[in-house]
């Protein structure tokens, strides 16, 4: 019955039955590949959101598909009870990705975040000598890490906050981008600062060069652990592989997700030395999918594809392009342009066009983006993008703010 179904009958069923926790652009997709997906009635588009960068590989990648399929016809769940023949595989080769001795790992970039927190308590009482319930975590204002209840216990969105307490408590919260305040919140019970290298939820917020740096310079005099939250800056959606590469910085804790499952299943983990792993043992912490055979297998793909620096030198070449066009359009509509590698944030007058309307708009131009924060737009294209693409989504945005008013 489904095949048959109107896009505006789609979203009928969909408003009906399925809780309203989001409010999508009117468009019902049901076919995609590489950077394009088409929807019920054939139309199709540019998919500049990318699945908030899961899909970093496009849709449908033929290497990640054939990996998964060859998998699903062997084995896909046995629990962490028993060993399989992929996650070892798999660790070892996320860990030569991003320089790190081990790996934990898990499903959802919200619960690789919830892991991250847990390491750092632990390590901080085991390892750090701090009381136990007493370990603190320096948090930055503006944050998206997720919408568990820990995680929107130091969320600065009302929206994401407002009737889900009572909060979990021990996070102190600062200003992004400001690494005396950072330095002002640390105290002997502080066991962690974490902090996203590029807020992408906030709009595509590059912090102030130097901040990472400096943070990294204190967590080292001050003993207490820098975890950096790559699960949507991360596997080359800023250029290289982790986004914390744009400052030479290496973390004492990456938490990666999205494009880690290869836009295929969610896939997330948590990498880290031995010395601070190694504070998780049996019986401390767990999930019945993290490190299935079949996430694993996806997971080790995308590594290999990464291997060889191709995919982290097209974002750098395709984000210049998108970069380029994006400063030269607008007008006074646009306010601000902030990049890094294929990921830009665009600050509209939302007296002129709020960022809804504007995504609205580039519909009837074949162009999927998504709006933040009111008067923001993101944009996040896939990196198998050609120049032409870029070229496409630049004009659309162009024709759309040439006709506002």
């Amino acid at each position: 019955m489904t095949d048959y179904l109107t896009s505006s009958q789609h979203i009928a069923l969909t408003e009906r039955r399925a809780a309203h926790n989001y409010h999508p652009l009117p468009v019902v997709l049901a076919h995609g590949e590489g950077a394009w997906v088409t929807d019920v009635e054939g139309r199709r588009y540019l998919d500049c959101l990318a699945g908030y960068s899961a899909l970093n590989f496009g849709h449908r990648h033929p290497r990640l598909v054939a990996r998964a399929q060859q998998q699903l016809g062997r084995l896909t769940l046995t629990s962490r009870a028993f060993y399989n023949d992929q996650l070892g595989l798999f660790a070892e080769a996320l860990g030569a990705l991003v320089g790190k001795e081990t790996i934990l790992p898990m499903n959802s970039g919200a619960e690789a975040v919830e892991t991250a927190l847990k390491v750092a308590r632990k390590w901080g009482t085991d390892v750090k000598g701090v009381a136990a319930d007493r370990g603190r975590v320096v948090v930055m204002e503006g944050n998206f890490h997720g919408r568990t209840t820990t995680i929107v216990s130091f969320s600065t969105d009302d929206l994401a906050r407002r009737g889900f307490g009572p909060f979990t408590t021990g996070f102190d919260l600062v200003p992004y981008g400001d690494a005396a305040a950072v330095e002002d919140a640390v105290t002997e019970e502080t066991v962690a600062v974490l902090l996203e290298p590029v807020q992408g939820e906030g709009g595509v917020v590059i912090p102030p060069p130097g901040f990472i740096r400096q943070v990294r310079e204190l967590c080292d005099r001050r003993g207490i652990l820098l975890i950096a939250d790559e699960v949507q800056s991360g596997l080359a959606r800023t250029g290289p592989t982790l986004a914390v590469e744009h400052e030479g910085v290496v973390p004492d804790v990456v938490v990666l997700g999205k494009a880690l499952g290869g836009g295929i299943l969610p896939v997330s983990a948590v990498a880290a030395d031995s010395d601070v792993l190694g504070v998780i043992t049996p019986g401390t912490h767990g999930s019945t999918f993290g490190g299935n055979p079949l996430a694993s297998a996806i997971g080790h793909e995308v590594c290999l594809l990464l291997e060889t620096g191709e995919f982290q030198q097209r974002s750098a070449e395709l984000g210049c392009r998108l970069a380029n066009g994006l400063r030269g359009l607008g007008g006074d509509v646009v306010r601000d342009v902030r990049s890094r590698g294929l990921w830009a944030g665009v600050d509209l007058d939302p007296s002129v066009i709020t960022g809804r309307q504007l995504c609205e708009r580039l519909l009837e131009h074949h162009v999927l983006a998504k709006d933040t924060h009111g008067s923001t737009i993101r944009l996040a294209p896939p990196l198998v993008c050609s120049d032409d693409d870029i070229d496409m989504l630049v004009d659309a945005i162009g024709t759309v703010l040439a006709n506002v008013g």
